[in-house]
């Protein structure tokens, strides 16, 4: 894997992280610079993210996928209404809340298209390289059934 999807990943699981605090600090009723949009979905967007980012670390196109439609049907329709509200007055809040939601968007969309493009999905979890010399290798295999079928002894 590269650096790249590392630093997507990572940045995938801080902002997860971010949401959890606002989601945990909203529900305790402590005022807070970030309000949730919809807590209800909110909080289920929270539970829903562990699975996805398993598969997403797995490297699994089908949890990158899901992970990729939560965040933009959640955060999208955020920047959609920002967007359409930026006419009447701008001040800031609303423009760091629209700054939240574009990085909620444009996060997940980073790492669908990078396990998407990405030609060596390999996971982050799992694989010991001392053994999967052994373990993986088809090659040696054959070349030893071949060796081995070929040093019979005959017995008269």
């Amino acid at each position: 894997m590269s650096v790249f999807s590392y630093l997507i990943t990572i940045l995938g699981i801080i902002f997860w992280i971010f949401r959890a605090i606002v989601a945990a600090v909203y529900t305790s009723g402590v005022d807070f610079i970030i309000q949730p949009l919809n807590i209800t979905f909110e909080i289920a967007l929270v539970f829903a993210t562990i699975p996805c980012m398993i598969f997403v670390l797995k490297r699994n196109i089908i949890g990158a996928a899901f992970y990729m439609a939560i965040y933009v049907s959640y955060f999208g329709t955020a920047i959609y209404n920002s967007i359409n509200g930026v006419a009447d007055t701008l001040n800031a809040s609303d423009s760091l809340e629209l700054a939240i939601s574009i990085v909620g968007v444009v996060i997940p969309i980073l790492t669908f298209l990078d396990i998407l493009f990405n030609k060596h999905r390999k996971s982050i979890i799992g694989g010991n390289k001392s053994t999967d010399w052994y373990y993986k290798n088809d090659e040696y295999d054959r070349k030893y059934d071949e060796r081995a079928d070929k040093n019979q002894y005959k017995i008269r």
